[in-house]
Parts: structure tokens; sequence; C-alpha cells
């Protein structure tokens, strides 16, 4: 499995005096959405892959959040702001930002662009670049929320090649072992099983009807017994002396 880059602090005869470092709450400084649906798409999928890897505390999925990485360790020079990203290894905590040099140099695992009329140019161009040569981020997937455009690629011996669509129109990210698909006009995460993978919303409403369906068994269950006492009743068999 390939494993994003790591950092490497770039000197050229600077002192550590010399270098700038900055504080562990840099905020970040990503450009704003285009639309709802694009702030909709990246909230379900952060929320999904929050609530799905809830038990683990080596995960963290973001989205809109600056990713810092001057070699020089300058939070003026060298940042990208991807629309959703998720990271393994580090602590589950929260940040404002992610600053490669105080995450052990990690890059990203996998990231996802949802791409607009204002940011697709760069998204399949600068920023593939990017993701591929200096982060080396292992899985980079892109989505059109208009379009329904899905293309995905895997870094193989340094360079992204393009992730097969299967034949549900799915690709599979082998950093999160599951399959990303369009479903009712967004892009959700799949199991291997091809189930897909609930929002809590989802999965409330699933437990609502549920619950719902076996107080309607029970209801029915209990009409039906009332019947058949009365039948019996009508036969004169008193139930009480059988």
């Amino acid at each position: 499995m390939s494993e994003p880059a790591t950092l490497e602090i770039i000197s050229d005869g600077i002192s550590e005096d010399e270098v700038i470092f900055p504080p562990g709450d840099i905020l970040s400084d990503e450009p704003p959405l285009e639309s709802d649906i694009h702030r909709e798409q990246i909230d379900l999928l952060i929320r999904i892959l929050k609530l799905w890897w809830r038990d683990r505390q080596d995960f963290y999925a973001s989205g809109n959040l600056t990713i810092y990485y001057s070699p020089n360790q300058k939070k003026s020079e060298h940042f990208r702001e991807p629309r959703l990203f998720c990271s393994f290894g580090n602590p589950k905590k929260d940040r404002k930002s992610w600053v490669v040099w105080q995450e052990d140099g990690k890059y990203p695992n996998l990231i996802v662009e949802i791409l607009s009329s204002s940011t697709t140019a760069v998204d399949k161009g600068l920023k593939k670049q990017v993701y591929q040569d200096t982060f080396r981020t292992p899985d980079y997937f892109w989505f059109d929320p208009v379009t329904m455009e899905l293309q995905g690629f895997h870094l193989v011996d340094g360079k992204y090649q393009e992730i097969q669509v299967t034949t549900d129109g799915r690709l599979w990210s082998q950093q999160l072992e599951l399959y990303l698909g369009v479903y009712e006009g967004k892009l959700r995460f799949f199991t291997t099983e091809n189930q897909l993978i609930l929002s809590s919303e989802e999965l409330a409403e699933l437990e609502r009807l549920r619950a719902e369906q076996a107080e309607e068994r029970a209801e029915r269950a209990e009409q039906e017994i009332a019947r058949l006492r009365e039948v019996l009743r009508i036969q004169g068999i008193d139930l009480e002396n059988i």
C-alpha cells in the first residue's frame, strides 16, 4: 500500500533561530464554497467517515482546512486547501489547520476535491500535480456535484494511475478500503459488499421505520388473536378451560 510523503525540512544554511515556527493553532485559509450543494456534499462525507471510523483514535478527516507544508516551516508559503482529506496515524483531535511539520511530517492518505466552475482547472491540473509529486497522497478523487463526474487516482511508483470503474460505476479506495460512488445525486461510500454506508440521520430513520414496522406487526398479531378468540367464543369454546 502506498504511503503519503513526510515533510523534509530544507535548511539552506538557515540556523534554527532564524526559522519561523508558527503556533499550532494556525487558522485555515480556504477559499469560499461555490454553493450549498458543495457545502452539503463535503459535510455529508466528513460526517459519514467520522461515524464509520468512530472507534479509531488514529484517524482524522476534515474539509476546507488549509494544509501548510513549507519545508522552511513558514505559513506564508506552500499551502493548499483540499475540500476533503483523511489521514491515518495521527492523533484524533480537533484542528484549526493541518500543519505538516507539526504532524510528524505527515501528509493526507486520501484527498477528495469537489469540482466547481471556478476550481475545476486547478483541481485537475496544479492540485493533482502537487498531491502526486509533493504530498504523494496515495488516493486522489474528484467529484462534480452538478455533472456527476467522478474520477479517482492511485499512486503507483510515484505517479497517479487512474482507478478503473466497477460495473456499478464505483471507484475503490485502497486507503479507506471502501468504494466511492454516486447515490441519489451525492457522492457516497460503500462497503466491500456494496452496501451503502449510512449517515447518522439515515440510521435514525432506519431505526424509526423498524420500530414502526415492529409496532404494526404487534398490532396485527393482537388483532388476529382477538379474531380467533371471537371465533372460538361463537363455537362455544371457552379458552379459559383449555
